[in-house]
């Protein structure tokens, strides 16, 4: 089964980054990124654990994963998987509501046909890159049906100084991938104590600041591994001590390790 597994993606762009894969067995490790993952199954029907429960989304269901949840995933039928993924900036969807706030979707597995005709929309042409203003349509979009099923619906709102202020740790801490920040840096930046900031930055982003910059240097290793380039230079152009360094940020970050990733990227 293993010949069958195999992933694309492509660059996050505009707070959004599309991923098309398929596996005929175990796929990843338990895991958690900084971003919502939505996906899509295309067929078979894909097993994770997920918020203490096992889940299965069939073919045509949706799923919808929050930022620093747990999660793993594997076929849940004999004939393996395949979806498509919409990773989200979780500040992108609290931008296209207007608000601080994030929203919360309950059920992680549902049938909902407009995010699912949504997902099939964004990757029409896959590769091929998306215009700059239909990922801005498709992170409104998503946005506003997240809402819609959240507990409580995020209403647009004011952006209140806390918000302006992690928006600029974030920017910084982008800028600042490859090196360790300081949080007396991040302090000053922000304008913010370092656990205001924390407590903010998580309401905002849906992780912390730390686990957020390691997600850029991350991001950045998966497109350089994906090219082919040796972990350890990866390692050491992502701001990783060495390649085991790297290897335990990756598995915890992709629920794979580096090889395993170069593998399923190799072009067939």
């Amino acid at each position: 089964m293993a010949a069958r597994d195999h992933i694309r993606f492509d660059r996050a762009d505009g707070g959004l980054q599309r991923l098309a894969a398929r596996f005929g067995g175990h796929a990843y490790d338990l895991h958690r990124h900084e971003t919502y993952a939505v996906g899509l199954t295309l067929w078979g029907a894909q097993s994770f654990h997920y918020r203490g429960g096992l889940q299965t989304s069939a073919a045509g269901q949706v799923m919808v994963i929050h930022p620093d949840e747990a999660h793993d995933g594997h076929a849940g039928v004999d004939e393996g998987f395949a979806y498509r993924m919409l990773y989200i900036d979780p500040g992108a969807v609290s931008t296209a509501l207007g608000t601080s706030a994030t929203p919360f979707v309950r059920d992680v597995v549902a049938d909902d046909g407009a995010l699912a005709g949504l997902l099939r929309e964004a990757f029409a042409d896959f590769p091929r890159p998306l215009e700059p203003i239909a990922t801005d349509a498709i992170v409104a979009r998503v946005a506003e049906l997240l809402s819609a099923r959240s507990d409580s619906a995020v209403r647009p709102g004011r952006q209140p100084p806390a918000q302006r202020g992690v928006e600029r740790a974030r920017d910084f801490l982008v800028a600042e991938a490859p090196r360790t920040v300081a949080s007396e840096e991040l302090e000053r930046v922000s304008g913010l104590d370092r656990f205001a900031l924390s407590r903010h930055f998580r309401t905002v982003y849906g992780t912390s600041p730390h686990r957020f910059q390691v997600g850029r240097r991350l991001a950045r290793a998966q497109a350089m591994i994906a090219k082919g380039t040796p972990l350890s230079e990866v390692a050491a152009a992502t701001g990783f001590a060495d390649q085991s360094h790297l290897t335990r940020h990756f598995a915890a970050r992709f629920g794979l390790t580096p090889g395993r990733w170069a593998a399923l990227t190799k072009p067939n």
